[in-house]
């Protein structure tokens, strides 16, 4: 009985054991109900207002700041810059006589010089010797030195009185004879007929030394035609230097001058030749080409400095060729144009620096080198300081 009574007890006990782990699982097993989002925010002081409905909720617009960019703008994007404003170069006429002061200071070891030892009272052998010394060191040259010399003495022997002006006076007109004044300065800038019978701009090839400034003159001497009424057309034929394109780019934008470029390292030729196409169609009046910087001993590259006008004559007769020498190179640049002037003709001289050096007798002696005329000096760092060559304010200048 009593064992009954125990095994009663037990199946009482189990069952209830068993019960239990049955809700308790299935409590787990129901997922948790997320708890209800309270209808408003709680709300104090003077925020404690009914909640705005759909139509009272303020909505997100945009708003420009004070001073700012109005928002459309802002999403378009930062504004492309603005493109550079064309600038009115000076006029090329009386350029010279305007900067003849900046030459005289450069200048006043010659002009000063001679009539300082022309204006001794007794000139013997020793004072000519000294007036020679003067002129070669001017980089006048030899052959000139000896006729201006014999030319002064005689003037000299036969005026007898030699009064300041008089020696001024016959010292300029010495030197005048010497640099010419009958030789045609002119950059020619009138142009012709192309094969196709399509009227052609005027070209103008710029060459010389690595060095002598030559990119830089190319730039200002398109200034100095557009000051003179002239449309002109840039070509960057100088593909070894990406700087050379950049420099003489910069220089055209600031006229109003289109720039032609090619690849760096390609073909000058075709560059040139691009240019003065381009020249054609665009109906300019100048197409200037800028050649690479040529060491006068590098046989190839001088080469293809002759190829470079070939090609450009296809469009028809190049109108100028001007080599860029630097005035403070002295004889060393008569060693240049002499190789430069096997290769092509040269038609003219741009002399540059020559406001920084003494030397001004350079005129003399390349004129009589290569039988061309100076045409152009450059007398500063300016943007306008590249002057057609006047002989007579030079001489002026010269004298102080």
């Amino acid at each position: 009985m009593d064992i009954l009574i125990l095994a009663v007890i037990i199946a009482v006990v189990a069952v209830a054991l068993i019960g239990g782990l049955v809700v308790s699982t299935s409590r787990r097993r129901r997922a948790p109900e997320p708890p209800a989002a309270p209808t408003a925010e709680p709300q104090v002081g003077e925020d404690a207002a009914a909640p705005a409905t759909e139509e009272e909720r303020r909505t997100v617009e945009d708003v420009a700041l004070p001073g700012g960019p109005a928002p459309a703008e802002a999403e378009a994007g930062p504004a492309a810059p603005p493109a550079p404003e064309t600038e009115v170069p000076e006029p090329s006429a009386g350029r010279m006589v305007r900067l003849r002061a900046r030459l005289a200071r450069s200048q006043s070891t010659l002009g000063r010089g001679l009539l300082t030892l022309l204006s001794r009272e007794r000139l013997d052998d020793d004072t000519w010797e000294e007036i020679e010394d003067t002129l070669l060191t001017a980089d006048i040259g030899v052959g000139p030195t000896q006729e201006l010399t014999e030319r002064l003495r005689e003037r000299v022997r036969v005026l007898g009185t030699r009064t300041p002006e008089e020696l001024r006076t016959l010292l300029r007109e010495e030197l005048l004879a010497q640099i010419g004044t009958d030789l045609d300065r002119e950059v020619h800038t009138e142009g012709g007929i192309s094969a196709e019978g399509e009227e052609r701009p005027s070209v103008i090839l710029v060459v010389g030394v690595n060095g002598t400034g030559k990119t830089t003159t190319t730039g200002k001497l398109a200034r100095v035609l557009v000051a003179d009424g002239r449309s002109v057309v840039l070509g960057a034929a100088d593909t070894f230097r990406a700087a050379a394109a950049d420099q003489l780019q910069t220089w055209g934008e600031r006229v109003g001058a289109r720039t032609v470029r090619g690849p760096e390292g390609g073909d000058p030729a075709s560059v040139a030749f691009d240019a003065v196409k381009e020249g054609i169609e665009a109906g300019a009046d100048v197409v200037l080409v800028d050649t690479a910087g040529r060491l006068h001993t590098k046989t190839g590259l001088m080469d293809e400095l002759g190829k470079v006008k070939r090609v450009v004559e296809k469009h028809g007769p190049v109108s100028e060729v001007l080599l860029v020498l630097d005035a403070t190179t002295g004889q060393n640049g008569l060693v240049q144009a002499r190789v430069f002037a096997e290769v092509v003709d040269i038609t003219g001289i741009a002399l540059t620096k020559l406001d920084g050096t003494a030397k001004g007798g350079i005129v003399v002696a390349v004129q009589r080198e290569l039988g061309v005329p100076v045409k152009l000096v450059g007398l500063g760092e300016g943007p306008d300081d590249l002057a057609p060559f006047d002989p007579e304010a030079f001489v002026d200048a010269l004298l102080g």
